[in-house]
């Protein structure tokens, strides 16, 4: 199987999808649960409680997390219920998906370990700059954005589980990583379509590549990933490594000026060290 162009592969994913031999990562049923009761706005806290404590191994990580230097408060949370009350069912809903995501960066085969591990390494250092920017934009929320950050790059994994069957490029690192970076974005936009995310959200898995993107005079989440995305590569070999900061909107939009340095902004550098351990 050959393909001559990015294009080709995409047609390719596509009828892999409707033929059902492709399945794109799903949010598990305590996630979609969560984040349908908090958006009708009648689950008390021992309702969503209830819904979460379903799922034993996401029950213990929320419990990680609400003990958190994140989260934590004076007296610690020894409950799931008491959790929800602290943390709120906004919080709670956004955490929920965060912690779900980290399941689905788990590799099918031992070949693709190693991508799979440098993927999800990326999203969890973009999402902590994303929370951590956050601050920056009041009218932005931090958990909405580390959970933004997190998504970022969710089109890769389709394209990881296919090309274990394409030589061309399972042996081939460098076609790999080429078609990976090329076609993560449309395929991203195909999987949050699929999840149903709030607008604001749904956009950031496809748009956060445009460099000259311009959505108006407020911040959104794209820009803030964006941001983010572009710190965490800079000094790096990537390809968009080499794109000029002053040419990106999204700083100026942040209140960032494009030379800023975020890690050597007060408080910037504790607090996504605060993320990543959430995470590992």
């Amino acid at each position: 199987m050959q393909f001559k162009s990015v294009q080709d592969f995409l047609v390719h994913v596509q009828e892999e999808l409707d033929a059902n031999r492709l399945v794109l990562p799903t949010l598990p049923d305590v996630a979609l649960k969560v984040r349908d009761a908090v958006a009708k706005g009648e689950a008390s806290s021992q309702d969503l409680a209830d819904m979460i404590v379903t799922d034993t191994a996401l029950s213990a990580r929320l419990m990680q997390v609400a003990n958190s230097p994140l989260y934590r408060g004076a007296v610690e949370v020894n409950n799931i219920q008491m959790a929800v009350t602290r943390l709120g069912s906004a919080t709670i809903r956004t955490l929920i998906t965060s912690l779900v995501m980290q399941q689905m960066f788990t590799p099918s085969t031992e070949l693709l370990d190693q991508h799979f591990r440098e993927v999800w390494e990326q999203a969890v250092n973009v999402s902590a700059i994303s929370r951590a920017l956050a601050s920056f934009v009041p009218h932005l929320n931090s958990d909405e954005a580390m959970l933004a950050g997190l998504m970022h790059q969710v089109g890769k994994l389709p394209i990881l589980m296919l090309v274990e069957n394409i030589p061309e490029f399972r042996d081939s690192p460098s076609r790999l990583s080429k078609l990976l970076e090329k076609a993560h974005p449309p395929i991203g936009k195909i999987i949050m379509e699929t999840w149903d995310f709030p607008e604001e959200l749904k956009l950031v898995a496809s748009e956060y590549v445009d460099f000259q993107r311009d959505s108006g005079d407020k911040a959104d989440y794209v820009d803030l990933v964006q941001v983010a995305f572009l710190q965490s590569i800079a000094g790096t070999d990537h390809p968009a490594s080499r794109v000029d900061w002053n040419t990106v909107p999204s700083f100026a939009k942040l209140g960032l000026a494009s030379d800023a340095e975020i890690l050597e902004i007060e408080g910037v550098s504790d607090e996504i060290e605060l993320t990543h351990s959430m995470f590992n």
